[in-house]
Parts: structure tokens; C-alpha cells; sequence
């Protein structure tokens, strides 16, 4: 059997509040997303696993087995319901508005092939990804249309958009779990806690939660767990306050008091965050609050908010995929997508841990059997690694990617990849054993 699916039962869903919402939005709708991002290999390969396990509790890889080389592609991996409900709405945008100015916000996902495609439909961008004007808000008219991303925006933003007259409700492509953050921090703020989000300052998600979150309660942005213990110890007065008016600099909502405002916090997230990570901070400030004032499990909620269900299904499922891939034995692994993705990055981070692993954003990285060019995300720097491709066979390579990466990159990559053994299998024969497959 060249393609079998590797059973690990140790891997299970995170089966909190948040899956119900997942599961219902899957089953009500469907996206019309442009056929070129798709695969018929990676579409078989879903396709079969859906079957298999409906309730997703099976996080092992499934193997495409070429002979001399053998790919075990993670169980989640890819485009997100968020990520295919904006490039939908996008591409429905152009094509319903023939003639008409239509401008993005910034980039609508974190994917320089989507990106690029939509720049060569006559969509413009109105700012960068750190906020910069490109085009200046008063150069628009209330007959132009300006889309916003899936990452979602400040209010300030969307004011300055309403008093032009744009209607960006038609055209706004926020995802549905980005707004379910800022729909939680709005309940917890009237309970009168702070908000707390674990996220990167200067990404375009974390700069949207951060300004809805502000607009309820006072808020603070974490990047990280050593600025959560950095946190802690201004809870507990073990630095001195005008200190963290300095080390918080530009991540305070206007008027955070220390004194007052630490008082009783909600922990949130950047959706595209790990998972573990956030919920590793969540558990420390909730002993730092248990520990300061003396509680317990049965009276914590007086000063820390049950947060859990603001946790994006799709990025757990792929985050958790890995940690399922990375149990098979392998000599490297390949991470796609965007340069300046979040979430990719932390499945790389996931891998690096393990083994080898190359980032790349498309097949054309990968220069030949002797040479890969890949991103380093921790200097921001491309780098070519030589002798990439282990001289054994077979060679045992895992494969993911990001929830901004169309599936026909990752099929391309794949195939790349088994070209360089001329006694491999073609991906047509591995999707037709698939489609026929019981």
C-alpha cells in the first residue's frame, strides 16, 4: 500500500468550549476559492482523513509513500475557515465590481502568492503590515471599496472609513475567531477585569484586539512568557512601579493605572499564537493572582477570568498535528508559507526542536537535490543549507504548512521534492490509489 494513515491515539483535539462553534460554521458554509490554490493530491488527502475520522481525534500524519522517498503530511494543515472566508469574499468583491477602486487595508492573509494575485485583479493597498500609509485615507471617495483583512482592524480605522462614507461591513473579512476575542474581552471588561494579550505589539490582529479590547477595559499586550513573569512580579511589587511604564512602553492602553488595573485580569490571544504558550501564561498569572491574594480554585474567578474558549480551533488543530507528525521517525521536515506568518512560524518552531527543518514559501526554494534556500524566522534572513537530502534511501521527510498556504503550493513542493528520485511514484497514481482507496 503506497499511502496509509499512521494511527496515534495519544494525540486528541482540545475539546473545549470553542469546537462547537467550529463544527457549525464547517457545516453551514462553503467557500468558492480560485481553483489555482487548489490540489487534487492534498484535496484526496483531506478528503480521505474527513472520512476517516470525522471527529478529528486522530492527529498522526498520513504517508505519501513515492519508494525512494516517503512524505508524512501533518493531519491539519493549510487554509482556515477565516482564511478562506476572506480570500472568498475578496475575489466575489473584485469579480461583482467591475470598474470600481477597491483597496485592502494591508495584506489579506500572510501569503505573498494570494497577496500578489490580488494586486495583479487592481486591488491596491492602503498600508503596510506595520501600519505605514501607502495611500492616504483621503484620497478615497464613498463610491471606493475597501476591504478589510482577516486579521480584522483598529477602531480608529474603521471611524475614519465610516466618515468617508465606505460601507465596510459588506466588505469586511475579519475572522470569525479574531472577533470571538474581541467579543470575550468585551464581557470580561464589564466584570471590571484588565485585559491581558498574549500576542506580537506590532502584528495587525494583535494591533485590532488590542484597540477593541482598550475600548472596554484597560488592557496590556504580552509578547511572550519572560514579559509574563516581568508582569507578575508588578502584581506582586516586586518591581518597582515606575518601571513599567518603561518596560510596557507603547503595549498600555492610555491611563493604565498599575495600581488599580492589575487587580483582577483576562488572559486572550493573538489567534495565530501556540496554543501551549498562551495557555502556559493564562496558568502563571493564575497562580501569580492565587498566590498575591490568597485563593483558591473555588473563589480564583474573583480576581482571574476563565478565558479558554478564545482559542482558534484551526490553529490548535495544526499546532497539535505536528506534535503528532514529530512522533514519526524522520531526517528533516519542510514548513510552508508565508515569510511573515505567525503561524507558520510556530510550526517551525515546533520542528526545529526535533529535527532539520527548512522554511521555505514555494517550490522554487528548493534549487536542486544538493541545495535549499530557506528562511530563518529568528534572524528574518534567507539562507541556502547545502546537502539538504540525506545520501540514504528512503528518505523520510515531514510536511506542513501554514493556514495562509494554498494546498497547490504544498503539492508543488511535494512533488519537487520526489523528482529528484527517478524511481519514485507520480502524484496522479498516489490520487488515484487515494480516490479508489475503501
Amino acid at each position: 500500500m503506497s499511502i496509509s494513515l499512521l494511527k496515534n491515539e495519544q494525540f486528541q483535539l482540545y475539546k473545549g468550549p470553542l469546537l462547537p462553534l467550529a463544527l457549525i460554521l464547517h457545516t453551514m458554509k462553503s467557500f468558492d476559492v480560485p481553483l489555482v490554490y487548489r490540489s487534487p493530491l492534498i484535496s484526496a488527502v483531506k478528503k480521505k482523513r474527513k472520512e476517516k475520522d470525522r471527529m478529528k481525534k486522530d492527529f498522526s500524519p498520513t504517508l505519501l509513500d513515492f519508494g525512494p522517498v516517503r512524505i508524512f503530511l501533518a493531519r491539519h494543515f493549510g487554509f482556515c475557515y477565516g482564511v478562506e472566508n476572506a480570500i472568498d469574499i475578496a475575489f466575489r468583491t473584485i469579480e461583482e465590481n467591475p470598474g470600481k477602486r477597491i483597496y485592502l487595508l494591508s495584506e489579506m492573509i500572510h501569503n505573498p502568492q494570494v497577496n500578489a494575485d490580488l494586486e495583479a485583479s487592481g486591488v491596491q493597498f492602503l498600508q503596510d503590515n506595520s501600519g505605514k500609509q501607502l495611500i492616504p485615507f483621503d484620497s478615497l471617495t464613498a463610491e471606493d471599496i475597501v476591504l478589510i483583512p482577516a486579521f480584522g482592524t483598529t477602531l480608529k480605522i474603521e471611524k475614519q472609513l465610516r466618515d468617508l462614507g465606505i460601507p465596510i461591513e459588506k466588505y469586511n473579512t475579519t475572522c470569525p475567531f479574531v472577533e470571538k476575542v474581541w467579543n470575550r474581552s468585551e464581557v470580561i471588561a464589564r466584570s471590571n477585569y484588565t485585559i491581558i494579550i498574549h500576542g506580537k505589539p506590532t502584528h495587525e490582529e494583535t494591533r485590532a484586539t488590542f484597540s477593541h479590547a482598550a475600548s472596554n477595559a484597560p488592557s496590556i499586550v504580552v509578547k511572550d512568557m519572560d514579559q509574563a513573569i516581568e508582569l507578575g512580579k508588578y502584581i506582586t511589587g516586586e518591581l518597582p512601579s515606575e518601571q513599567f511604564y518603561t518596560d510596557f512602553k507603547h503595549q498600555v492602553s492610555a491611563g493604565f493605572n498599575l495600581e488599580k488595573d492589575l487587580q483582577r485580569i483576562g488572559v486572550v490571544n493573538q489567534t495565530t499564537m501556540l496554543a501551549s504558550d498562551t495557555q502556559a501564561i493564562a496558568d502563571y498569572l493564575k497562580e501569580i493572582m492565587m498566590s498575591h491574594y490568597g485563593l483558591d480554585e473555588n473563589n480564583i474567578k474573583e480576581r482571574f477570568a476563565d478565558t479558554r474558549d478564545t482559542l482558534c480551533y484551526a490553529t490548535n488543530d495544526n499546532q497539535t498535528s505536528v506534535t503528532g507528525m514529530l512522533q514519526t521517525e524522520a531526517d528533516l521536515a519542510v514548513v510552508v508559507g508565508g515569510y511573515n506568518s505567525s503561524n507558520t512560524s510556530h510550526l517551525v518552531e515546533l520542528c526545529e526542536e526535533k529535527l532539520p527543518t527548512y522554511y521555505i514559501n514555494n517550490e522554487e526554494k528548493i534549487l536542486s537535490r544538493d541545495a535549499i534556500k530557506h528562511f530563518n524566522f529568528h534572524t528574518t534572513m534567507e539562507l541556502v543549507t547545502e546537502n539538504y537530502l540525506p545520501g540514504k534511501e528512503p528518505v523520510n521527510i515531514l510536511v506542513t504548512s501554514g493556514a495562509s498556504c494554498p494546498d497547490a503550493l504544498v503539492e508543488g513542493v511535494i512533488k519537487k521534492l520526489a523528482g529528484f528520485y527517478p524511481a519514485s511514484r507520480s502524484i496522479e497514481d498516489l490520487v488515484d490509489i487515494l480516490n479508489n482507496q475503501e
